[in-house]
């Protein structure tokens, strides 16, 4: 539990990135790393100011693949670990967020996204790394990745995300983008007490690393500290239960590859989170982020014409909540998908849905700008036709 010096208990009027970094102190969170980047890089000025005053470390580094190895490192070193930043920083780190998977380190990244792709566009939010953080580095695997809507959420889930992170052993994901990043609401911060918080199973069982299951427990194994008096041996390569290295036995592979994913799949119910309210309703409208909230004015503006129309919003997108996407295309006549972006996760949507129902896509009128939700009325109008 963090000491209550540690957080702003109050009401405030808050930046997203910076409740976002108070979400971090108020989980725990001890050591950040990060490289300057926009949108993003509030969260680091501030986990800078904040954290050495509170025990803590802040270690600006010279670029994002430093930043996110310095994070498995502290990590390793039984740190709460976070570092934060935006597309560019994403893509330069998904070779280490793969080291991370395959070695099951608990860690947070924050991605405040931008327009892409490349450097594309600092100050302007787009939700356009949605399945890049997901399946952007090299082999199968699973991760975990929250989409706050607003200020209030990037507080939250931030601490969500430490916890998430520390109970399954993973990269856990906080997709913000530039809106909510830079968006200034109203923040409760609840007394340290009051904040939940998970810590890490640590591994305190001794003698050889091969007389202890230390990996690729579907359940979790505790984790090896380093620095703790205990012997462990932690390698990116294929390994064994034991995580000694082994290139040669394909059940040994298989299982490397596979109980990393069931950890996560096997607990989904726990890890994935959807607001709906569809029930009775004839359309019901997809949507995460940002975006969530202009389908939900929108909604309440359909209401008003007397369309019957409800709303899943995706506050977990990894995993992909395809029992959930399931269940809401069996009860209505229409899915209508609303993203900031191409259509990322469109195609997820669709492979589930459209079974029971019919699917369709609704972008903004321009990419990078929020949908005018009489506009969304409109076009839902044209496609229910």
């Amino acid at each position: 539990m963090s000491s209550p010096g540690k957080v702003m208990t109050g009401t405030h009027f808050m930046m997203g990135n910076l409740a976002c970094a108070e979400g971090a102190i108020a989980a725990g969170c001890n050591f950040a790393a990060g490289y300057p980047i926009t949108p993003a890089s509030d969260i680091v000025n501030r986990l800078a100011s904040r954290l050495p005053g509170q025990g803590g470390i802040f270690l600006q580094t010279e670029d994002e693949i430093s930043a996110i190895c310095s994070v498995v490192g502290a990590s390793w070193a039984g740190c709460k670990a976070l570092t934060a930043t935006s597309g560019p920083g994403i893509s330069l780190m998904q070779e280490t967020i793969g080291f991370a998977v395959a070695t099951e380190t608990p860690l947070v990244i924050i991605d405040v996204q931008r327009v892409g792709p490349s450097t594309g566009v600092p100050s302007v939010g787009m939700a356009g790394d949605i399945v890049q953080v997901a399946r952007g580095s090299h082999g199968d695997y699973q991760i975990i990745a929250l989409c706050p809507s607003g200020p209030q959420e990037m507080f939250d889930h931030t601490v969500r995300a430490f916890n998430l992170a520390e109970r399954y052993r993973v990269p856990v994901f906080v997709m913000a983008d530039g809106f909510i990043g830079h968006m200034r609401e109203r923040v409760f911060i609840p007394e340290a007490q009051k904040v939940p918080t998970v810590e890490r199973r640590v591994q305190t069982k001794g003698g050889s690393v091969k007389e202890r299951q230390d990996f690729l427990d579907v359940n979790v194994a505790p984790m090896p500290v380093f620095g703790r008096s205990l012997h462990a041996h932690v390698t990116s390569s294929c390994h064994d239960r034991h995580g000694m290295r082994n290139l040669s036995d394909p059940e040994v592979m298989h299982t490397f590859i596979t109980a990393p994913i069931e950890k996560i799949l096997k607990h989904a119910d726990d890890i994935i989170d959807v607001e709906e309210d569809y029930e009775g309703k004839e359309v019901a409208v997809v949507s995460y982020g940002t975006v969530s909230r202009a389908a939900r004015a929108a909604v309440e503006l359909a209401a008003g014409e007397g369309l019957s129309i409800g709303t899943m919003r995706l506050v977990t997108c990894w995993p992909f909540p395809e029992k959930q996407i399931r269940r809401m295309a069996e009860r209505v006549r229409h899915v209508i998908v609303m993203e900031d972006n191409c259509g990322q996760l469109f195609p997820y949507v669709k492979a589930e849905a459209a079974h029971a129902c019919k699917v369709d896509f609704l972008p903004p009128q321009i990419l990078g700008q929020i949908h005018d939700p009489e506009y969304v009325v409109k076009r839902i109008k044209e496609m229910i036709r």
